[in-house]
């Protein structure tokens, strides 16, 4: 089996910017998905997965992961039929990182999901709904949950808004906040189309950065790169963290009430650039 991308592999999950999502149904990709520049991969045997072929798709997941691979899995909803499933066969699975539980709606699906896996497996609340939207805070405080993420093509079906960024500027906010309330790493925020293009993924990046989220699902992994980039520190951002850092270790004066939170901001952006290797890039 393919080694893990190691820089990808050596990442806290709690960092992760790029969640590639890749078809259990197809095996001819997974190789090339963990070996590409994506912070953390999912095998979804979910919502790509047609019905006729969840049980060849799981059996295949269950091959990947107690053959050498490392990855997420996105499982069905509890309220689905496959649930149990999915979460036998994952209880049994050697490379399993973690999995991504789909339409989130109570805190309970979480914890129940999270105690039917080995123990400590983490579970990533995939929000999907208004009612998800509406419990977030309760969801980001359930024992088991690592992280929220938010699934915005569902959530526009379910509540009939479209996809400008202001129009989903509430639910990513919930999330958001939501997470700082359970004291959860930033929320990871919906893919943009498989097929968009650059200037597309750049201004989705930057709604999700400036939304305060941290992370964002992809269904193509041509994109991770450019969703790495873009949900890091910025050259310029660099630049001034290590000035005033540098500054502050020669002895430069609190000056006002602003110097501190500037300085922890600093510490903050040389942490990041240091767990994503971007002082030297």
């Amino acid at each position: 089996m393919p080694i893990r991308n190691r820089r990808a592999a050596a990442l806290p999950a709690k960092l992760s910017r790029s969640w590639l999502l890749i078809n259990a149904a197809k095996e001819e990709d997974f190789a090339p998905g963990l070996a590409s520049e994506a912070d953390s991969v999912i095998f979804d045997l979910e919502a790509s997965v047609p019905a006729d072929q969840k049980e060849q798709a799981r059996d295949a997941v269950l091959r990947a992961l107690n053959g050498g691979m490392t990855a997420w899995v996105r499982i069905s909803p509890t309220t689905s039929e496959y649930w149990e499933h999915d979460v036998a066969a994952l209880s049994k699975a050697e490379g399993l990182r973690g999995v991504m539980l789909a339409e989130t709606e109570r805190p309970d699906q979480v914890t129940y999901t999270a105690m039917r896996l080995r123990a400590g497996t983490p579970v990533i609340a995939l929000i999907e709904s208004a009612l998800g939207v509406e419990n977030a805070t309760q969801i980001a405080s359930a024992p088991g949950t690592f992280r929220l993420a938010f699934g915005t093509n569902d959530f526009r079906k379910d509540v009939g808004v479209s996809a400008d960024p202001m129009a989903l500027a509430y639910a990513r906010s919930r999330l958001v906040i939501a997470s700082r309330v359970g004291g959860l790493p930033g929320a990871i925020d919906g893919p943009t189309e498989a097929n968009a293009d650059d200037a597309t993924i750049a201004e989705a990046c930057r709604v999700t950065a400036e939304m305060g989220m941290t992370g964002k699902l992809s269904l193509n992994r041509a994109q991770v790169e450019q969703v790495n980039k873009g949900l890091s520190p910025s050259e310029d951002e660099l630049t001034w963290a290590r000035e005033l850092i540098e500054a502050h270790e020669r002895g430069a004066s609190i000056g006002d009430g602003s110097y501190l939170p500037r300085l922890a901001r600093a510490q903050k952006i040389a942490s990041l650039a240091d767990s994503y290797g971007l002082w030297n890039a």
